[in-house]
């Protein structure tokens, strides 16, 4: 790995642990039969219309996919990135569009 690429990863593991530390004191649960909490489907939403992304919600997007089971490596190397990155991705938008995009339009 080069030395752009392990700064690239130490950022990335800086932001996931940040995130977990802020999803770990808000201690939001979805609703019955949700996997997105109501929080994470509001900055899904913005995420996706906003041309200025605040770093709450790139928190609730790393929340989210962190249900989806992506899991960054703490120790800089993930033999399984991009694709557990992917598939984790996939899920959250499926979850997005079945959660979030119905209560967007009411």
């Amino acid at each position: 790995m080069d030395a752009v690429g392990a700064t690239c990863k130490h950022w990335i593991i800086a932001f996931a642990s940040a995130s977990l530390l802020a999803g770990c004191a808000v201690g939001e649960m979805p609703p019955p039969g949700r996997y997105l909490t109501d929080r994470e489907c509001h900055d899904l939403i913005a995420l996706r219309t906003n041309a200025n992304p605040t770093m709450a919600e790139h928190q609730s997007e790393l929340a989210a996919l962190r249900k989806a089971g992506y899991d960054p490596s703490p120790f800089g190397y993930d033999p399984y990135y991009p694709e557990d990155l992917q598939a984790a991705q996939r899920l959250v938008d499926y979850w997005y569009r079945m959660e979030c995009a119905p209560a967007r339009t009411q």
